[in-house]
């Protein structure tokens, strides 16, 4: 949603749907938040929060069981896989989160 007001021309609700999103731990939106605030189109105090939303998001995703899927993901090649059918099911337009 982010973008797409951006496209409109509406870069404060553009970024209050990126911020949103941050907050949520979507990592593209941290980004590109990063580089709206080194640009100044974002203020300190508005990347600041959004950092912390995403840091408490991540960390709230964490957990020993989680970290060794992955790591058995990884070592077995299943990881790039994984990634690869669900940006497939992504792409589905039946497809709800």
């Amino acid at each position: 949603l982010g973008l797409v007001e951006l496209k409109n021309g509406r870069h404060a609700r553009a970024a209050k749907h990126l911020i949103i999103a941050a907050n949520m731990g979507h990592d593209g939106s941290l980004r590109t938040l990063k580089d709206w605030y080194r640009f100044g189109l974002v203020s300190k105090e508005n990347f600041a929060a959004a950092l912390r939303g995403h840091q408490a998001a991540v960390d709230a995703t964490k957990s020993p069981q989680r970290e060794a899927a992955e790591a058995f993901q990884r070592r077995h090649g299943l990881h790039a896989a994984a990634q690869a059918s669900t940006t497939s099911l992504k792409r589905n337009p039946e497809y709800r989160e």
